[in-house]
């Protein structure tokens, strides 16, 4: 088999075999084909697309490149939850307790944030001594007897796809509907899970920005997971502004645990039932999208929910007196107040620079080597559709030092758009597949 018939055959349209994808995926995670030969056939997968069943080929190629996590030892439908990413989402810190305490195992991989903000382990390391370094048997027996563990990524878990993503990112070949579903579910699969519910982002602080896009990918991935044997989900959410009110790493926390005290913001908290809904049908604990509602609100109303957070927080080396006394969670010293610069409503606001604001803060990493200071954030007092009069204060922002404090300022006020009329508010859940 040659990787140049392999090139000229998908060039020209044709659908390539689970041979020639397997052939291609081991060969270049080995290094025995060159990054030019692979650029042309990512190229010639950009134009000419790719069927349902080499796109599944490709997923479970990838997946099966490296190391996968057993998880067979853990009692129960494991089930997993992804998120494409924005900014403010914090969901997986208030979700998994939730669904732990009604008896679903939460064994969760996940990774750090490049980007905007930290990512789930990041935040997480706001509790002094957290860990997510934990062997493979210790994740094992915590979710057996807890019901919920976080573990980072190994290098090894689908390492073709790291290598592949890397090379796309340079070529121009990212924003292929095939190529983005399986290398987000390629990781997924590998990380053992029996069910997986999606959260799909829209919007403009979401990398699929139109809503046609965003039902396109999660089909995809539901497709992939389907034919793979998984279970799956999807959640097609709003991200045309900041989801809650908190944006950074310890101030998302404490948004987090906010929630799980019932007294979180209402778009975040309606996200996570809806979420965790999905992943108690999946987990088969109930029938009824309205049964699983009321099993998770009374989760928080008994305070099971925050009790499983402490439980996790301790179990992997973390505090868990933050858990129940957010205030002592780091917050960074510089404290300004934003004001409205005219009277009217909040008309829109530019996700992605609040994001942008949190990262030149320091809140996020510009390149992997970056160091993340979990102190600095920002909180939003309005947002899309509220009423400000002229001087009233829309944010806080917390920084380390002042020339950040200045730069992000001047941002964030170019962000928010205010307008006479009030707008019409778009819908925070856009679909479920």
């Amino acid at each position: 088999m040659r990787m140049y018939d392999i090139i000229m055959k998908k060039r020209n349209g044709l659908e390539l075999s689970e041979e020639e994808i397997r052939f291609f995926i081991e060969g270049y995670t080995k290094g025995e084909i060159p990054d030019y030969q692979v650029s042309a056939l990512m190229m010639a997968i950009f134009f000419q697309k790719m069927s349902e069943k080499e796109t599944l080929n490709l997923t479970l190629a990838m997946a099966e490149s490296g190391d996968k996590l057993d998880l067979s030892a853990i009692k129960g439908i494991k089930v997993d939850k992804h998120s494409t990413g924005g900014v403010g989402d914090k969901t997986s810190l208030a979700l998994t307790p939730m669904v732990a305490a009604c008896d679903v195992p939460v064994a969760k991989m996940s990774g750090r944030g490049l980007g905007h903000t930290g990512g789930t382990i990041d935040k997480l390391e706001s509790f002094p001594g957290f860990s997510t370094g934990i062997s493979n048997d210790t994740f094992i027996k915590n979710v057996n007897t807890i019901g919920i563990a976080i573990m980072g990524q190994t290098a090894d878990l689908a390492p073709a796809d790291k290598k592949l993503y890397a090379l796309r990112d340079v070529t121009a070949t990212v924003d292929n509907m095939s190529l983005i579903a399986s290398s987000i579910m390629s990781k997924k699969l590998a990380a053992g899970a029996d069910a997986i519910v999606l959260d799909v982002k829209t919007g403009s602080g979401a990398f699929m920005k139109t809503e046609e896009d965003s039902f396109a990918l999660a089909n995809e991935m539901v497709t992939i997971g389907r034919n793979a044997g998984r279970k799956m989900s999807a959640v097609i959410s709003d991200m045309d502004q900041p989801l809650g009110r908190a944006v950074g790493n310890a101030i998302e926390v404490r948004e987090a645990i906010d929630t799980l005290m019932g007294k979180g913001p209402d778009d975040f908290t309606e996200l996570v039932l809806t979420l965790g809904s999905q992943m108690l049908l999946l987990g088969g604990i109930c029938d009824s999208k309205d049964r699983a509602r009321e099993m998770l609100l009374n989760t928080i109303k008994s305070g099971e929910a925050l009790n499983k957070l402490a439980g996790f927080v301790e179990a992997q080396g973390g505090d868990k007196s933050y858990v129940y006394e957010p205030d002592k969670l780091i917050l960074a010293p510089i404290k300004k107040e934003i004001y409205a610069p005219s009277e009217g409503y909040i008309k829109h606001i530019d996700c992605d620079e609040i994001g942008i604001c949190s990262l030149m803060l320091g809140g996020g990493r510009e390149t992997k080597e970056s160091e993340i200071d979990l102190s600095v954030g920002l909180y939003l007092d309005k947002k899309v559709g509220d009423k400000v009069s002229k001087n009233e204060k829309i944010a806080t922002v917390y920084a380390a030092d002042e020339k950040r404090l200045k730069a992000a300022e001047e941002r964030f006020i170019k962000a928010y758009h205010i307008s006479e009329e009030k707008p019409v508010m778009q819908k925070l859940i856009r679909g479920i597949i």
